[in-house]
C-alpha cells in the first residue's frame, strides 16, 4: 500500500485545521475565525480501503512569535517539514508577493519533500484573480501540484488528496484503519473547551488562555470532567467568568454538548478559571501543559 506523512504549512487563519477536517470527512482539529487557533501538531490519518494511509501534522500558524509560546509554536510547523514525504502549503493570498507568505515559501525552497499548493478560499476571488494568483505560484518553479480549493464547502478536495497520493511512496500501515487520530481523548476535551472560548470571547482574550484537564473519570456512566482554564490577566478572568457567571456556563453548556458527541456518552463538565500571569513566557507552564518539554 501507499503509505507516507504531509504537513500542512501556512500562516494563520488560512484553513489549515477546516481542510483537514474536510479531508477526514471529520473533525479532529478545532476551527475558528481567530489567528492561532491550533498551537499543537495535530496528526489526522487519512484511510482509503487498504490501499492509501497518509498521516497529516496539521501545525500551528507560522507568524512572528511574541512569547515563548509563539517560539514553540513557529518551532512546531517548521520542525514539522523534516522527514515527511509531501508538505501542504496553504494560503488564502491571491499573489505570492503580498502578505507573509514569503517567509514560509523561503524556508519551503529549503525542504526536501515534494511541495503541493492548496490557493484556499478561492470563492472569495473571481476566475481571472485565480488565473493570475496560479500563474504568479507556478512561476516560483517550486511547486509539485497547484490547486484551488474551499475547504468548508470541500470543493477540491478530493483532487487534493489525489495530487497528495501520487507522492506518498511504498510503505507499512501506521496506525489502524477505522483511526482518524491518535491523539488522546482528554487533549480533544481540552480543545474542545478552548474552541468555545475561541468562539465565545473578545478577541484579546483567547490567546491569553490554556485549558488544563484536572479529572476525567467515568462512574455509572456518566464521565465526570474538571478543567481549569488559564488566563494571564485578573481582567479577563472576569471577562471568562461573565456576569452572573453566564459567559462561563455558556462556553461549558457548548463545550458538554461537543464531548458528548465525542464520547458517546453523558458528561458532568466543571470548568474553573485561574489566573496565571506570564503563563506564555513560563518554561515551566508551557511544560506542563504539554506545548513543550520541561
Amino acid at each position: 500500500m501507499k503509505s507516507g506523512f504531509t504537513a500542512i504549512i501556512g500562516r494563520p487563519n488560512v484553513g489549515k485545521s477546516t481542510m483537514l477536517n474536510a479531508i477526514l470527512g471529520e473533525k479532529v482539529a478545532i476551527t475558528a475565525d481567530k489567528p492561532q487557533t491550533t498551537r499543537n501538531r495535530i496528526r489526522g490519518i487519512y484511510n482509503e480501503d487498504g490501499e492509501c494511509q497518509i498521516v497529516f501534522l496539521d501545525t500551528p500558524g507560522i507568524t512572528r512569535p511574541k512569547n515563548k509560546l509563539g517560539e514553540y509554536m513557529r518551532a512546531a510547523a517548521l520542525d514539522s517539514l523534516a522527514d515527511v514525504d509531501a508538505a501542504l502549503f496553504v494560503t488564502d493570498q491571491a499573489l505570492p508577493e503580498k502578505g507573509g507568505d514569503n517567509y514560509i515559501i523561503e524556508r519551503l525552497r529549503k525542504a526536501d519533500a515534494p511541495i503541493i499548493l492548496a490557493i484556499n478560499k478561492i470563492d472569495r476571488i473571481g476566475p481571472d484573480e485565480y488565473k493570475q494568483a496560479y500563474e504568479s505560484f507556478e512561476s516560483l518553479g517550486m511547486f509539485a501540484d497547484i490547486l484551488g480549493t474551499e475547504a468548508v464547502s470541500g470543493k477540491n478536495v478530493p483532487e487534493l488528496v489525489t495530487a497528495l497520493k501520487k507522492h506518498m511512496p511504498e510503505g507499512p500501515q501506521f496506525f489502524p484503519a477505522g483511526i482518524t487520530t491518535d491523539l488522546s481523548e482528554r487533549f480533544l476535551v481540552s480543545e474542545m473547551i478552548r474552541e468555545k472560548m475561541l468562539h465565545y470571547l473578545r478577541d484579546e482574550v483567547p490567546h491569553g488562555v490554556a485549558v488544563e484537564i484536572e479529572k476525567f473519570a467515568e462512574k455509572d456512566n456518566i464521565t465526570h470532567i474538571s478543567a481549569v482554564i488559564y488566563t494571564e490577566k485578573k481582567s479577563h478572568k472576569g471577562i471568562i467568568i461573565g456576569k452572573d457567571g453566564r459567559k462561563l456556563k455558556g462556553i461549558g453548556k457548548s463545550a458538554r454538548e461537543d464531548v458528548e458527541k465525542l464520547l458517546a456518552q453523558k458528561v458532568f463538565l466543571e470548568l474553573w478559571v485561574k489566573v496565571k500571569d506570564n503563563w506564555r513566557d513560563s518554561d515551566f507552564m508551557l511544560g506542563s501543559l504539554g506545548y513543550k518539554d520541561q
